[in-house]
């Protein structure tokens, strides 16, 4: 299978509210040969705030976010899904992506009335760069070169991993430079660590991960938090009911003999405390699995003998109430999603049906004058309310003036909205965080700075007088 390493640059942080500004990618065959490369920036939707922050790392200027020779978002994200159904199927890749970039390539296809989840459907599949890298180098050690940062800890950051490996071309916090460095690291993996390469590209496979996690009674599971390395030795002991690509493994560092005579209480006590007992895997998020075997022996070291791993998997299996009652006790602990009025935040609320995804595919094929009467038939609010905004924004031209006018002070109370009561940035809160930036700021940067000042002032004046008309 062929790999598509994949990189964005972006407004901010925020992935529900933050727009890609530009999108690179790379496919290679399956020993990580160039194929072809695909990369489109494009200009500022009118209801995004970009972050000074943000705008500070990547340098972009307020002339590459107003460029009208630049592709509109919309016209952007159509060119992105073209290319990207394209050259699938195909293992997608990118660095820290299951965490970043992934939630805004589905929130730009969201947005844009395309299916959201391009990456691991259709017999694609994905992976993440960040993952392999910490995986190999906390399996292998040594075998790369980790740089440490300013307070003397580790890094796994590609602007500097990269350069300490021996990779000198390319841009940093450009999405094409990035996605050459996520190249040159997964070559140096795959060169020195052949089997650990394997197995990430395996397990980058949701039907493996269940067949593995099936077939293997004890097995090592790693994980990563702030750039720290954790492995336990765990077996499955069920699935989310509510989401059947979560696995719920049993960690057999504790012995589930001591649990049985917990109350119910007790037990959610317990799973609070360390070592836990009881984790969650999502299969088809290419959590980082080894067979015991294969287990470095360094890591092997920390946890008990297999016979006793073994036996201790073997009881939690017999003893079916007490997965059940662990399941149900960890399920219980997490917090539950509210709601949000924000369509944003609506993209998992439920799939599209086949009935709109029809609908939505001729959107895309139809003059603009013609495309609110196919908003008219869908049965998912979401996407009508996505889709008039995308008219709004792509064609103004062809709407009501009364319906052109509604969205021009929904945009303007959005960009001005009082502090603190919206989940995005607002102008007024950007113009503050510019200004204190400035401050530490010199050169070049405070040119670009003063000149994001200067925009965003120029935009809240705007969005001011609008607001002062209604």
């Amino acid at each position: 299978m062929s790999f598509i390493f994949y990189d964005t640059e972006t407004t901010g942080t925020n992935t529900t509210f933050d727009q890609i500004l530009q999108f690179a990618a790379i496919k290679t065959d399956h020993e990580l040969r160039e194929l072809e490369r695909f990369e489109i920036r494009c200009r500022l939707l009118p209801h995004v705030v970009p972050s000074p922050g943000a705008i500070r790392v990547t340098g972009i200027t307020v002339e590459q976010l107003t460029n009208s020779s630049l592709p509109s978002h919309y016209q952007m994200v159509c060119a992105i899904n073209a290319k990207l159904k394209e050259w699938s199927p195909a293992i997608f890749i990118g660095h820290n992506s299951l965490s970043f970039d992934e939630h805004l390539l589905r929130q730009a296809l969201y947005k844009s009335l395309h299916p959201p989840y391009l990456t691991n459907t259709n017999g694609n599949c994905r992976s993440d760069s960040l993952r392999i890298i910490q995986a190999a180098h906390h399996y292998v050690p040594g075998i790369l070169s980790v740089p440490v940062d300013e307070k003397g800890k580790q890094t796994f950051r590609l602007d500097r991993l990269a350069p300490a490996n021996a990779f000198r071309q390319g841009s940093f916090h450009d999405a094409m430079g990035d996605v050459e460095a996520m190249i040159h690291m997964s070559r140096l993996v795959a060169e020195r660590t052949e089997s650990h390469w394997s197995n990430f590209v395996r397990f980058a496979q949701k039907a493996a991960i269940l067949d593995f996690t099936e077939e293997e009674e004890v097995f090592a599971l790693s994980d990563f938090y702030y750039s720290k390395a954790y492995t336990w030795m765990v077996t499955t002991i069920g699935a989310n009911p509510e989401y059947s690509s979560e696995l719920i493994v049993f960690n057999l560092s504790v012995d589930p003999e001591d649990l049985v005579a917990l109350t119910d209480d007790d037990l959610a006590d317990r799973l609070i405390t360390y070592p836990k007992p009881v984790r969650a895997m999502r299969a088809n998020a290419c959590p980082c699995v080894l067979c015991y075997e294969d287990t470095p022996v360094h890591l092997r070291a920390q946890v008990p003998e297999i016979g006793e791993l073994t036996r201790r998997a073997a009881y939690i299996k017999r003893d079916e109430t007490l997965a059940q009652r662990l399941i149900a006790a960890f399920l219980r602990m997490r917090r539950k999603r509210e709601p949000s009025i924000h369509v944003e935040e609506q993209i998992y609320d439920s799939f599209t049906g086949n009935h709109d995804q029809a609908l939505m595919e001729k959107f895309h094929v139809t003059e603009w004058c013609d495309r609110a009467n196919l908003l008219v038939q869908l049965t998912d609010q979401r996407m009508k309310t996505l889709g008039e905004r995308l008219i709004y924004i792509e064609a103004p031209d062809v709407m009501a003036a009364q319906d052109r006018g509604n969205h021009q002070i929904n945009i303007s109370r959005r960009l001005m909205a009082p502090e603190g009561s919206v989940p995005w940035l607002t102008l007024p809160k950007a113009t503050a965080e510019t200004n204190n930036l400035l401050t530490v700021s010199v050169g070049a940067e405070a040119a670009l700075l003063s000149d994001l000042r200067d925009y965003l002032i120029q935009r809240s004046e705007e969005a001011g007088a609008m607001l002062l008309m209604v």
